[in-house]
């Protein structure tokens, strides 16, 4: 059975940095694109970064490109999400998913397209 957990997330200032880290089992990185979500209070999710499972390519928002970057270790079934320069505005929970296998999602980022969610990690960024 497949399971998903975020972790890393925690309090910042603004102007700093976390590392965000999504664990799979019973799903396997190289087959499946995987998505980064974020949902901030009162606001619908939104997609913000993704990686392709069959090469690695990855795709970033507007409103997160230069800032974070979705990486992968393949070998620890991993899949990572630095965030630099955070502001309060990127305050949020943040979550991972996976797209079906062999799929190709990723650079759609819509939340209907993405299955096998996570429980989320909370970022706040003070200001």
């Amino acid at each position: 059975q497949a399971h998903v957990a975020e972790s890393g997330g925690g309090l910042v200032q603004t102007g700093g940095s976390l590392t965000l880290s999504c664990t799979a089992s019973g799903l396997t990185l190289g087959y499946r694109d995987i998505g980064w979500f974020r949902q901030a209070p009162g606001k619908e999710r939104e997609g913000i970064s993704c990686i392709r499972g069959s090469d690695g390519n990855t795709h970033h928002v507007d409103s997160v490109k230069g800032r974070f970057t979705i990486f992968r270790d393949i070998a620890k079934n991993t899949v990572y999400l630095q965030m630099n320069s955070l502001t309060p505005e990127d305050s949020a929970v943040y979550y991972c998913a996976f797209a079906p296998q062999y799929i190709r999602r990723c650079p759609l980022l819509t939340v209907l397209e993405y299955e096998h969610w996570g429980q989320g990690t909370r970022v706040t960024v003070s200001s």
